[in-house]
Order: structure tokens, then sequence, then C-alpha cells
């Protein structure tokens, strides 16, 4: 049984009546009397067990975007039911009010829905749905919670896709259906054309010059199908916090992007999230069953307390790719560990495959660096200096190794990403 405020008002009537009659016993017979109001109300109203209550919930939103998650409840006893029902759910999953009066008599149904604006990807669960049914009176009702279980997926935000129509407009440039044709190694005949001046003298095609008594250039685009490689590092310095939230978050806007990207100029991209076992993959999509199965798959990724496996990346990539591709590492660039794994493998990569490593740069030691206020800021400002020398010449050293490196703060890293791919696809490297 649940006592409602509306018993105070009683309670205050036994107080008065206490002191306008100071008769022995007074008190006892009126706390008699309201529990007895009290039980008789809580008897009256209807059971909360006898509603059935069913939930609707969207397969899936994109973080920062808002979902509804909607209740019908169907009174299935033979009293009116008056009742206050509470939708919980997890914290993350952003319910706003989620209390909601009700008022059906028997036989009858309605539907409730709370607005869920989530904070964090991944599923969101929901927890019970309490019913609490009140009496006639008010005074008094009964409680009980429900398992009504309901799952929401969160996507990621995908932010970056802003920066997708300009990376677009060039692709189209370099593909041949713009003013601009390029040429290069690795890339494929398109269409014959009139010269003019300014062409590579090498690209003009003799046999059709002389068919046609004018001077013919060839002109080129870039290899289609080619394959595209992402791999998420999931290990534990994925999990560090830049900008209030973990590294993986901004390598995940750059996975997107450049998958959104790849896909439009015809490769064939896959991905892998892995530490030291394999948190997610997406393989054999194409299209536009790409991009939602990415989404999907990355939704639920987040890193793991355990240091990478670098040799275990090196087999899969093995497994996976049997001909040149383009091989993506959304990794970090902390020199101890690249020195310590990545720095002693990657070598056996880029024997095969166009290697490009993609790390966040935490902005707070950029702040650092220019800190000379006091003591303390010099000797942060020097700490963060000798932390930037360090890690340039951890690249220099991938670099040397043929790995191309993008080091960028985390809203950059996406856009970076793409522009390296379209140079690499430019100079006709993939």
């Amino acid at each position: 049984m649940t006592i409602t405020w509306r018993a105070v008002p009683l309670a205050a009537l036994g107080t008065v009546a206490v002191l306008l009659v100071p008769v022995p016993g007074t008190v006892l017979v009126w706390a008699l009397v309201v529990a007895a109001v009290c039980a008789v109300d809580a008897l009256l109203a209807a059971s909360p067990r006898q509603v059935a209550v069913t939930r609707s919930t969207p397969g899936s939103v994109r973080l920062t975007q808002t979902a509804r998650s909607t209740l019908t409840l169907a009174n299935v006893g033979p009293r009116r039911l008056r009742a206050l029902v509470r939708d919980a759910w997890l914290p993350s999953a952003g319910a706003g009010p989620n209390r909601h009066p009700v008022d059906l008599p028997p036989g009858e149904s309605t539907r409730v829905s709370t607005v869920l604006a989530p904070t964090r990807r991944g599923d969101r669960r929901a927890d019970r749905v309490t019913i609490r049914t009140l009496g006639p009176l008010g005074i008094a009702g009964r409680q009980a919670s429900l398992d009504v279980p309901g799952v929401l997926r969160v996507l990621p935000e995908f932010a970056s896709r802003r920066h997708l129509p300009s990376r677009l407009a060039r692709l189209r440039e370099l593909d041949g259906r713009a003013a601009v044709q390029v040429r290069g190694a690795g890339t494929e005949f398109d269409s014959l054309r009139e010269y003019v001046i300014g062409d590579d003298v090498r690209s003009i095609d003799w046999r059709a010059t002389a068919r046609r008594a004018d001077v013919v250039v060839r002109t080129w685009r870039p290899e289609r199908d080619r394959r595209v490689l992402i791999v998420l590092d999931t290990s534990r310095t994925a999990a560090v916090r830049v900008q209030d939230a973990p590294r993986v978050d901004a390598s995940i806007e750059a996975a997107l992007l450049l998958s959104a990207l790849a896909s439009r100029a015809g490769d064939r991209v896959e991905l892998m999230a892995y530490d030291r076992t394999l948190r997610g993959r997406v393989a054999g999509f194409s299209g536009p069953r790409l991009m939602p199965a990415v989404a999907d798959a990355l939704a639920g990724v987040e890193p793991a307390l355990v240091e990478m496996d670098w040799p275990g990346v090196v087999s899969m990539v093995r497994e996976r790719l049997s001909q040149r591709a383009l091989v993506v590492l959304l990794s970090s660039l902390e020199p101890a560990a690249v020195e310590q794994g990545l720095l002693g493998v990657v070598g056996q990569l880029a024997e095969r495959h166009q290697v490009v490593l993609a790390a966040v740069r935490d902005p707070e030691v950029e702040a650092l660096r220019t800190g000379r206020g006091d003591v303390s800021e010099v000797f942060d400002a020097a700490a963060a200096e000798r932390a930037e020398l360090e890690r340039g010449a951890v690249a220099v050293r991938l670099r040397q190794r043929g790995i191309e490196v993008v080091d960028a703060l985390p809203d950059d890293l996406a856009p970076r990403l793409a522009d390296t791919y379209l140079a690499l696809k430019a100079a006709g490297r993939l």
C-alpha cells in the first residue's frame, strides 16, 4: 500500500482535534480512523498488475537526436484505473518527463510517450515500468514495478558529415566528371579529347592523332574498386579523454567520413574494431548499405583497458587482403605505445600496402605549450614541448618506413584523413 500527500490534511485535522479536545485516547482513535480510511481507499484502487503494458521504441537513433518511448496501457481489471505511470530508463538514455497520469475505465487502453535524448553511444536499455494506482479518494493506493524490455540503439553522431560535400566535389574533379582531368601512375584510362596548351605531352595518343588529323590526348581518372581497410584501435589508449570525450569518439568520426567518401569513390571498404579481440567488423557491404552497417557496428564500440595486439592486426590484414590496399590505422601517436608495439610490425604492412596512421592530438597539451604566466606554467610548457618533440620524432620514424601520418585535433582529424585519402588517390598511390 502506498500513501499520497492527500493523507496529510487528515493527519493535520486530527492534530487540530487533539488541541481543541484534549481527551485521552483521541490521538490513537484518530490514527486508527486515518489508517482505516487509507486501507479502504487502497482496497478500492485498481490492481497495478491488472494492467497490460507493451513498449514501442525506434530501432536506432543518432547521438544528439531524440526518440520516443511509447507505452501502451490496457486496463484489463474490473475497476477504473487512476494511476501514475513511470517509464524508467538508464540515465544515459536522457529520458525527459517520464511520469504520466492515467485515467482508464475497465477494458480501455491509452498510450503515453517519454522523450529520450541519449548522451552516449551504444544500447540504452529501459528499466522497469512502475504503476502507482490510487483509490477513489486519492489518499492511498497500490504500486508495482513491471519488466517491460526495451532497447534503443544510439548510433554515432557523424558530425563530420558536414565535410562530405566539399570532399565529394574534389572527388568528382579527380574522377573526371568535372573540368579537371588528372594523370598519374595507378590511374585508369577515361576518354580522349583534343590537345590544349598545358597538357602533358606524354598523354598524347599518337594513333588516335594520326586517324583524326588532330592532336588527341588521353584523359585519366583514379582507379576504382580499390580496397580500403580501416582498423579502429580500441585498446587503453583509445580510452584517454580528449575534450570531455574518449579519444575513440574522434576516431569513429574519422572512420565514418572516410567510409562515406571511399564508398562514393567506388572503393570497397572494410572496417575492424580491434584491441586483443575483434570488437566489431564490417565486410561485404557496398553502396547504400555500407554506412548503416558501419554506424551500427561502431555504435557499441567501447575502449578496453588492455594493450593493443599489433602482431594480431598484421595477421588479420594479411588474412583479409591479398592485393595492395589502403590500410588506415586509427590509433594513437603516443611514443611509448608506438615504440613498444606498432613500430616493430608496421614495416610488414608497408611492404605490401599503403598505410596511414591517423591519431588524435590533445588540445590541452597545445594550450600548455603557450603558458608563460608563472613558474608552474613554464614547467608545464617545458613538459608539453618535450612531449611534442617525442611525438614528432615517432612520426618521423613512421614516415621513414613509408607510413603516412595524420596527427590532428579531434575536430580536424576526420577532414584531414579525408584529404589524405584524396591526395593519395590523386597521386595514384592506392
